[in-house]
């Protein structure tokens, strides 16, 4: 089994990811929905075996048999790049590639909120993407990247697990870091990454303590620090950053946060009935009404807030994606599924 040439197949079907295992054929992801590609048969163990010695390295290779699952990057020259993830499962190794484009995507072709464009123009403060695995959190990060290095002449400093989308400078100075192969822990390279005269520092992942507790210290010192962050809504993103510190530490933590706190940008993505998909976004902005509901740890009112703080550029998810069925781009069924309020995503309808 040629891997390159499923990779290759994978990106002909417009798939997002294509996956391999022991005693499946081949399935690709198209649009959010597996689908088994025809006329393949199902992989034995020598197959996967084949699979990962054809894009790993020896390097890689040693590290899995240490920690039996590995992040890391794959190109094929002249397709496409690949974030792959290999893990065992039964004893046999399973792979998933997720393709990443050559070139960044503009927040214009992405479909983006325009807000994006000044968030990431911001000179200091913190800026979350949050959102499920697979949500396209690194895409809208590089979308905004993208956009900083055609209007400002910063210093970028990201730190990746593995690196995605490559950057060429512009007009900004972008170094790119890989977890494993340039850096020991994110928290360890944020440390360094501030000693690096850096204007803005990307976080791939906000996954421990130590990376949020440098993250907020960069911020701030005056520095921009955009990262992601596993959560379902903004509210639930503030909590869980709190939540992260000891009891005796949380009372601080709040005060902190929300003196940095610039914006959460929520996402989920949807299939548009014409195929393809889009990301549907609640937008919550360091307003100083959301500023002191964050210190007065009343985060369960954000969300109220949200609702009315359009004219500030707010908005909420269902208010987000009742626009998309208005204009036609979702179904109302694919709406429903998404949302995490479906009674107030049918009065936004109805209203």
């Amino acid at each position: 089994m040629q891997v390159d040439e499923l990779l290759r197949l994978m990106t002909d079907q417009g798939a997002s990811d294509l996956h391999l295992m022991v005693s499946s054929p081949p399935v690709l992801r198209i649009d959010g929905k597996l689908m088994l590609i025809e006329g393949l048969a199902a992989l034995s163990s020598e197959d996967m075996e084949s699979a990962f010695e054809q894009v790993s390295n020896q390097e890689q290779r040693t590290a899995f048999g240490k920690e039996r699952e590995l992040d890391f990057p794959y190109s094929t020259p002249g397709l496409a790049r690949f974030r792959v993830n290999a893990l065992r499962q039964r004893g046999t190794i399973s792979l998933v590639f997720h393709i990443v484009p050559f070139k960044a995507p503009s927040i214009d072709e992405l479909g983006l909120p325009e807000i994006c464009k000044q968030l990431i123009l911001k000179p200091r403060g913190l800026i979350l993407v949050t959102g499920a695995a697979g949500s396209g959190k690194s895409t809208t990060l590089a979308a905004m990247i993208n956009h900083l290095n055609q209007t400002e002449r910063r210093n970028v400093i990201t730190v990746e697990d593995p690196i995605e989308f490559l950057f060429s400078n512009d007009k900004c100075l972008i170094r790119q870091r890989d977890l494993g192969d340039d850096t020991e822990s994110f928290s360890s390279a944020l440390m360094h990454a501030l000693r690096h005269d850096p204007d803005v520092i990307v976080i791939g992942e906000m996954r421990d303590l130590p990376t949020i507790s440098t993250a907020m210290r960069a911020a701030e010192t005056g520095h921009l620090v955009i990262g992601t962050l596993h959560s379902n809504d903004a509210a639930q993103a503030i909590d869980r950053i709190i939540d992260m510190f000891s009891y005796g530490q949380q009372q601080q933590m709040r005060l902190q946060l929300s003196q940095v706190i610039e914006a959460v940008l929520s996402q989920v993505l949807l299939t548009r009935i014409e195929g393809g998909r889009i990301a549907a976004f609640e937008i919550m902005l360091g307003t100083s009404i959301i500023r002191r509901q964050i210190r007065e740890e009343k985060t369960h009112e954000i969300l109220s807030n949200i609702e009315v703080g359009k004219p500030e550029g707010m908005q909420s998810l269902d208010q987000a994606l009742a626009d998309l069925v208005r204009r036609g781009v979702i179904a109302k069924e694919e709406a429903l599924i998404k949302s995490g309020h479906p009674e107030r995503l049918e009065h936004y309808l109805q209203s």
